[in-house]
């Protein structure tokens, strides 16, 4: 299979990177990274999450960020909205896309939203019916695809039960998402093939997290197994509290060098997200995780 002349790039870095930081992170340096990234030329920005600040307490002040962000045209500004309350926000908040997680695992599911595969799935279906009456569309997550911190190995068949479901559901994309890292190569186009049975490849999305510095390597396999959208965080960002030992989402700086080595467009100015990086580590006093903008840094 020829690779794809084009990829479409999603920022998950001010909710997906943010969301696991200790520190406290002002309102305004979360613009700042939103409006960042907008100028770097990304088309698809996460930008918070409505979900109770007691489990997640950096995503507190996501409505405020949506206020306080210039928002481009053609760029989309989406928020997860795990349930019927974080969608009735959103709204509120004049979001135009939303996002909802499932996990591969149970174990995983009961630890990170204290129900069953099957019960949340099923929490959803307001949260969609409440999308589809105000024209919001919604893109589907799907966690733990390529491994567990408490389940272990996780079946391809199982991932493709629950990526069928959430497109059945009206998902219009859903995101495979490696969270704890574990995957390689082969592995990832194996995912791909079983999952691409059930749900066509040009509405799945692949997520992967750098623990054990694969993600470039399983970024090209899906490549190769026809994957066209990715997503990433500036700076290498993130990581997940529910999974012990889950480093960062891969870097985005690092996914745009890749793809422009490989000739596929993407819209994106690397220098400009390297900066958007450089200043969103700053402020949380470190180094970007980015390979690319320290080797840019060192040949400066």
């Amino acid at each position: 299979m020829s690779l794809p002349s084009h990829v479409r790039l999603v920022e998950v870095g001010p909710r997906d990177g943010l969301q696991n930081e200790k520190q406290p992170i002002s309102v305004a340096d979360k613009v700042r990274l939103v409006d960042d990234l907008s100028a770097a030329g990304l088309g698809y920005i996460e930008v918070g999450s409505f979900v109770s600040p007691k489990w997640v307490p950096q995503m507190a002040g996501s409505a405020e960020v949506f206020a306080g962000i210039e928002q481009r045209s053609g760029v989309t500004y989406a928020a997860l909205t795990p349930n019927l309350q974080g969608l009735e926000a959103a709204l509120a908040a004049g979001v135009r896309e939303v996002a909802v997680f499932a996990a591969a695992s149970e174990s995983f599911s009961q630890r990170n939203i204290n129900c069953s595969i099957a019960e949340s799935l099923n929490r959803f279906e307001p949260v969609m019916d409440a999308a589809r009456q105000h024209g919001v569309r919604v893109r589907g997550y799907v966690s733990c695809v390529l491994g567990c911190p408490y389940d272990g190995a996780i079946s391809a068949r199982q991932v493709a039960l629950v990526s069928r479901e959430l497109q059945a559901m009206g998902c219009y994309e859903v995101s495979l998402g490696d969270t704890i890292g574990v995957g390689t190569a082969g592995a990832v186009r194996h995912l791909f093939e079983v999952v691409g049975r059930e749900v066509p490849r040009e509405r799945l999305a692949g997520h992967f997290h750098d623990t054990y510095g694969q993600a470039l390597a399983n970024i090209y396999a899906s490549l190769l197994e026809g994957i066209a959208v990715f997503d990433s965080s500036v700076a290498g960002l993130g990581g997940c509290p529910y999974a012990k030992g889950a480093t960062g989402n891969v870097a985005s700086e690092d996914v745009l060098y890749l793809l422009q080595g490989l000739g596929i467009e993407t819209g994106v100015d690397l220098p400009r997200l390297i900066e958007a990086g450089q200043r969103i580590s700053r402020v949380l006093g470190r180094e970007s995780a980015s390979r690319v903008a320290r080797a840019r840094s060192a040949l400066a």
